[in-house]
């Protein structure tokens, strides 16, 4: 049997929150470094099983769209990226963790901290100047959580598997 991937579950954004962050993505990740699209990451390491599949297909057919407010900016020390909140967001994180629980890896087993990096693996000088010109004109704003995108990790680059749109 071959060894396959490991994937990686992440939430899909509405068209234009999506481009939003992903535009500031590439104007400001190191571009030798940037693998993928702006994102926001649910969980970083399942098996790739088909149970997943399942079980994700499942959940999303009783999942409506979601609101989710972008409530500021996080440092992440050599990065920057938007803290994302919502209630309906973390509960469905919760839900899957507790489906997903007997593969939780370590890194995916602690406490969700929902965010969309558009900055990483640059001089922690660069990522407060950053920080400071965002946070100058910060100011809180929606986006649509409109269903979820599993991948698989391929080292580096990821490849999408499959969306699940929200359907409930």
């Amino acid at each position: 049997m071959t060894n396959l991937p490991p994937l990686i579950l992440t939430l899909r954004l509405d068209e234009t929150s999506f481009a939003f962050f992903n535009t500031l993505r590439k104007k400001h990740f190191p571009p030798d470094l940037n693998f993928i699209d702006a994102h926001l990451t649910l969980f970083h390491h399942l098996p790739n099983k088909t149970e997943v599949h399942a079980q994700l297909r499942d959940i999303t057919t009783r999942q409506p769209a979601m609101t989710l407010e972008v409530t500021g900016l996080m440092k992440l020390g050599r990065g920057v990226a938007f803290r994302i909140g919502s209630p309906e967001l973390t509960g469905l994180q919760t839900h899957l963790k507790s489906q997903f629980r007997e593969w939780l890896t370590p890194q995916d087993g602690q406490a969700f901290r929902p965010h969309i990096t558009v900055q990483n693996k640059v001089s922690p000088a660069t990522a407060n100047a950053l920080y400071d010109e965002l946070t100058t004109s910060f100011a809180p704003f929606a986006v649509q959580g409109t269903g979820l995108s599993l991948w698989e990790y391929l080292g580096g680059p990821w490849r999408k598997v499959v969306d699940f749109g929200f359907d409930g």
